[in-house]
């Protein structure tokens, strides 16, 4: 019911839209002469589309709040006094789940109460009436607001002042939802960490050098859980993926945007960004079944002992994979070097080799560098990857050929199968997570300044 009321909604502002458009022309008269308008014929309409479509959304988002709410009142209501007094919120909440579940037809398990039935049949008549009464009011609401909106047209209502107006409070409700969506994520990943550091020190979390976490049925913190192995990990990983990604991502992006001619940049340039769609999943079962057997043959052969799963399998599967991110950025920044520097050094006598290397890449190194700093940051959140090829082996030692684990790889194993969030063992992957965070907003931050202070010198 509610994808056909907002279809039909959606129409409604359509028309509305036409409506407003046409009467505004009609008022300009002969020749649609929109000089005798305060506002051109467009912000008319627009400014009927609005009033049709926003109070009645707003009517829609409150109804659908509010009725979850209402509809367990209402099945409360119809249980007998003695069954709800025995129980406590979950088993209220399983209580009015099994009720919903009866009514829409689908049953339950076992068989229901006689009690329960009776709830049901009541809860399915009010969802009735109460789908008729929504779209009733809903659709009455955008009538309303048509109606009210086309008599306000006239040649001197300030239409324009009005939608502008409009767009932008829409703008910064968009943008606090942004914003407020991090700050949730953030403060439900603190609430959470505070929690587990209740069962584990931070000291030692943050400088403990064994991972181990112990399983356990009674809630206390048995085993270790030492951040070190995971965190040298993470950064090895990353490490190996940069060491390959950014030598390659940049003579690409020198390549394409100083020599290669323009038919060969025009296809040459999206295909490479082919490689940033595809899923880091296919990469992770290309790494273990290519390039992971690929490295253990080759240090057979010259004596070396390589796991297939490895930091050294992750990390250049995952260099492969930012690659994309690497040569686009810096060829768009290389590109935006301005000409006269490249005209200046060429006309002292230097060569092209010789201007990229001594003017165009020092010029350009602000954002390149910005550049590289996002691409750590794409590499130190990755997952799948390192899931299927690094091994998953939290020990903290030097050697890139062995199996290893990363911040990432440990929250999704502490948070797989059936889990208490009460435990320390589930807590300890906020932790980790609230400390990805951190490191990736730094290093965000570090570029965005960087790109920032690039863009205040070259616009």
């Amino acid at each position: 019911m509610n994808l056909l009321l907002i279809g039909v909604l959606l129409a409604l502002v359509a028309i509305a839209y036409q409506i407003g458009l046409r009467k505004s022309r009609s008022l300009a008269g002969k020749g649609n002469n929109s000089a005798t308008l305060h506002s051109r014929p467009g912000y008319y309409g627009a400014l009927v589309a609005l009033w049709c479509g926003i109070p009645a959304f707003l009517i829609l988002m409150i109804w659908n709040l509010v009725e979850p709410n209402v509809l367990q009142y209402l099945i409360l209501q119809n249980v007998p006094a003695n069954i709800t007094a025995n129980l406590d919120v979950a088993g209220i909440d399983v209580l009015v789940d099994r009720i919903k579940a009866i009514a829409s037809g689908f049953g339950v398990s076992d068989t229901p109460a006689a009690y329960e039935v009776a709830a049901a049949e009541h809860l399915a008549k009010f969802e009735k009436v109460g789908e008729l009464a929504k779209f009733a009011v809903v659709i009455c609401a955008a009538m309303l607001g048509l109606v009210w909106a086309k008599k306000r047209v006239s040649q001197n209502y300030r239409a324009r002042n009005q939608v502008e107006r409009t767009i932008n409070v829409i703008l910064i409700l968009c943008s606090g939802v942004a914003i407020l969506t991090t700050i949730g994520i953030v403060m439900s990943m603190f609430k959470e960490a505070v929690h587990f550091f209740h069962f584990v020190s931070p000291v030692d979390f943050f400088f403990g050098t064994e991972w181990n976490p112990g399983f356990s049925t009674s809630g206390n913190a048995e085993g270790s859980y030492g951040l070190l192995p995971l965190l040298w990990g993470t950064l090895m990983v990353s490490g190996i993926a940069l060491l390959v990604a950014v030598p390659l991502g940049l003579m690409i992006a020198i390549y394409l945007a100083e020599y290669a001619s323009p038919k060969f940049r025009s296809w040459a340039k999206p295909a490479i960004e082919v490689l940033a769609g595809i899923p880091t999943i296919v990469y992770g079962v290309f790494a273990l079944m290519v390039i992971g057997p690929v490295f253990k043959l080759m240090g057979e052969a010259v004596g070396l002992e390589i796991n297939a799963t490895s930091a050294l399998t992750a990390g250049f599967a995952m260099g492969i994979m930012i690659i994309p991110f690497v040569s686009s950025l810096s060829d768009d920044i290389i590109t935006q070097v301005p000409r006269s520097l490249r005209d200046g050094s060429l006309g002292l006598g230097a060569t092209k080799s010789e201007t990229i290397r001594q003017v165009v890449l020092p010029a350009a190194l602000p954002g390149i560098t910005g550049a590289f700093l996002l691409a750590v940051s794409r590499a130190v959140g990755e997952t799948m990857i390192v899931v299927l090829a690094a091994g998953n082996s939290p020990l903290l030692h030097v050697n890139p050929f062995e199996a290893v684990s990363t911040v990432t790889v440990t929250i999704v194993k502490q948070l797989t199968g059936d889990t208490d969030f009460a435990s320390p063992q589930a807590l300890v992957a906020f932790a980790l997570g609230l400390t990805l965070f951190v490191i990736t907003l730094c290093l965000n931050i570090v570029a965005l300044y960087i790109v920032r202070k690039y863009r205040e010198q070259y616009e």
